[in-house]
């Protein structure tokens, strides 16, 4: 595949904002981990398994000593989950927003049939049997 063809492939557009938004997780999930490394006095993977249960908002699975420490993972805690609630919406907003706009349309047309239903009913002549 040839390099101009792949950026004129049509699903280029969710690629590029997917590459984005996973390259911010990954971003934050590094600087997170190192912090915690370093500040913490935990391993490497104790420390990435940290950051993911704080970025994951389920919490810290054990307490980190030191005030700094604490400090750069209340801010971590506050930054990882808004890059990963930014990265859902950056991924599947325009999706969201496909099915949010069919949704409408899908409800306008049941209205409108149900008002010629009603308008109908209300033109016919009473039935008297």
């Amino acid at each position: 595949m040839t390099y101009s063809r792949l950026f004129k492939h049509p699903l280029t557009p969710i690629a590029r904002r997917s590459v984005w938004a996973l390259l911010a997780i990954v971003v934050v999930m590094t600087i997170g981990t190192v912090g915690v490394k370093e500040l913490g006095g935990k391993n490497w993977i104790d420390s990435f398994f940290f950051m993911s249960m704080v970025a994951t908002g389920q919490g810290p699975p054990t307490n980190v000593s030191g005030a700094y420490a604490e400090i750069f993972v209340s801010i971590m805690a506050f930054v990882s989950v808004g890059t990963l609630i930014t990265s859902i919406g950056v991924i599947f907003g325009p999706f969201f927003g496909y099915l949010l706009h069919k949704g409408i349309r899908f409800s306008e047309r049941e209205i409108e049939k149900l008002e010629n239903e009603r308008k109908k009913k209300s033109l016919e002549p009473p039935n008297s049997s």
